[in-house]
């Protein structure tokens, strides 16, 4: 019974010390900005056995040469409830939740009365999981945590989430998303993505193209080979109306 109390505190106290120091990264990025995420880290892995390193586009630059443009559109887009919540919008998991659900009745109902795949319905097209993330939690599972999905991470999400608020400016939160979230394959970051797709840089940014790189973002790398969509077309007029009334850090 002794063994099994001590590896239960030797246990506790690893993953306390992990907790410590994921605070203490943390609490450097309020100064220095951060050179990578984990989610950067595993993909230039993943090019470099593909194509090599030279593939790779991400470069930092402070939240003054960010377009107002591209703040607005992200936050309209993505979490419009930024600036209001700690970390969690539960009222956007609760309607993300409900859709989803939804999505998987209409799917299932399809399946019944047509006896095709609900995942992947005769017309070819596959149900849209709505996700209700926010920018906190998107950003703290990129800096630190693996793809997995699974209670444990989530929880972890969730901690590291709460240190992001506690510990860092809604505008560093921000700045530091935009110059490490996922714009395509290989391509981090606002200034890398306003290059390759518009050839200028982030500072400049007009609102619609801010607003089509902002709908990009849950899925950078199937809207990279697919750019002049309808639907991000339509789905970027949307957002760059919804902009006009977005607030930024």
């Amino acid at each position: 019974m002794k063994l099994l109390w001590r590896w239960v505190f030797m246990l506790l106290l690893s993953a306390l010390a992990l907790q410590l120091y994921f605070v203490g990264r943390i609490a450097l990025m309020s100064r220095l900005a951060p050179e990578s995420t984990t989610f950067e880290r595993a993909d230039a892995y993943r090019l470099s056995l593909q194509s090599g390193p030279s593939k790779w586009r991400q470069q930092w630059v402070p939240y003054a040469a960010l377009s107002d443009n591209l703040k607005q559109a992200v936050i309209a887009s993505e979490d419009g409830s930024f600036l209001d919540h700690d970390g969690v919008d539960i009222e956007a998991l609760e309607k993300a939740w409900e859709k989803n659900a939804k999505a998987q009745e209409r799917a299932a109902q399809f399946t019944d009365s047509s006896g095709a795949s609900a995942a992947k319905p005769a017309t070819g097209k596959v149900a849209k999981i709505i996700g209700g993330s926010t920018i906190t939690q998107q950003l703290a599972k990129n800096l630190f945590l693996s793809g997995e999905r699974t209670l444990l991470r989530k929880g972890q999400e969730l901690v590291l989430t709460l240190a992001l608020e506690a510990l860092l400016s809604k505008q560093r939160i921000l700045e530091i998303y935009l110059n490490h979230v996922e714009w395509g394959d290989g391509i981090f970051g606002a200034e890398a993505a306003a290059q390759h797709y518009y050839r200028k840089p982030a500072a400049r940014l007009s609102p619609l193209e801010a607003a089509r790189l902002a709908v990009m973002l849950p899925r950078p790398k199937y809207f990279e080979t697919h750019f002049n969509s309808g639907y991000l077309a339509s789905r970027a007029n949307t957002i760059a109306a919804r902009m006009r009334g977005v607030e930024v850090p």
